[in-house]
């Protein structure tokens, strides 16, 4: 029973991946292809490999294909969980970039039923199970404000057809936003909102806010939402319960970015091979 990461690469014809790649400096070896460590979901398992190392838990499977916004990936993807999820017989699946294809996400998720894991989702997989009515049935969604908005929004099938006046709220107005989600019944039992200040809740209820350390630079990072991802993905697969590594991961996650001194030329993997050394902290 492993933790599986499902999500693509933005690189073109690259061929289906199923298996843990072995790190070699600031890249991930999948059978003969590098991929940049700070790339997309590639941040995402590279974190929740240092997590799982840091745990000593059995490494992740990375389950990938690339797609540069053809669907191609997506579609191959899709079809490959829908086929071998019993094979593949995860304990967390965690979905991440996926572009939504509605028959092909309802044909995997009736796979998925099947075998039962937990489940986590993020980026785009989050557009694709809300739009098919399948959001209550994840564990946990760690959403940023505007995916928050999405969220919210009753009628909105992707982000760029949101409602203005949802688009525009910032995180003041995070509560609200939360509390719309909840009642429109788009988001799972669980969870993390992430931004400048970031939010564990469940079932509508406010559990934890967490905004310190409070690092300004962090905020044009890009790929830190996926390091929390990754780590808090980690950390279900180590048996917590979802709310507590929601909390941990959150505040590991920021801990990480002060450790990493940020600056303008701060990468996320600076940020992401801090990790391992802000949670042994986080869980003292």
């Amino acid at each position: 029973m492993s933790l599986v990461i499902v999500g693509t690469v933005p690189i073109k014809d690259f061929p289906l991946y199923v298996g843990t790649p072995k790190v070699e400096g600031n890249y991930l070896l999948l059978d003969g292809y590098k991929v940049p460590c700070g790339m997309g979901t590639a941040a995402l398992f590279f974190t929740a490999n240092l997590v799982c190392q840091t745990l000593n838990l059995t490494p992740p499977i990375w389950v990938t294909a690339g797609d540069i916004g053809d669907s191609s990936g997506s579609r191959i993807l899709y079809q490959h969980l829908a086929s071998n999820i019993q094979n593949i017989k995860p304990k967390v699946l965690t979905l991440h970039y996926l572009l939504p294809i509605t028959l092909l996400a309802k044909n995997m998720m009736e796979s998925i039923r099947k075998v039962k894991p937990m489940l986590i989702a993020d980026a785009g997989s989050m557009y694709v199970m809300k739009s098919i009515g399948a959001a209550k049935e994840f564990d946990l969604f760690t959403p940023d404000p505007g995916e928050m908005a999405f969220l919210a929004d009753p009628k909105a099938i992707h982000p760029a057809y949101m409602q203005h006046y949802l688009f525009e709220l910032d995180t003041a107005n995070m509560p609200s936003l939360i509390e719309q989600a909840y009642k429109q019944g788009n988001v799972p039992k669980v969870l993390l909102v992430k931004g400048a200040i970031d939010y564990i809740v469940k079932e509508g209820k406010i559990l934890a806010v967490i905004d310190e350390p409070n690092i300004p630079a962090l905020e044009p990072i890009g790929g830190t939402g996926d390091t929390i991802t990754g780590t808090v993905s980690a950390l279900i697969y180590s048996g917590l319960e979802v709310e507590k590594a929601a909390i941990i991961a959150a505040k590991t996650n920021r801990l990480a970015g002060k450790l990493a001194n940020p600056t303008t030329a701060t990468r996320v993997l600076d940020i992401a091979l801090q990790i391992p050394k802000a949670l042994v902290q986080c869980l003292q």
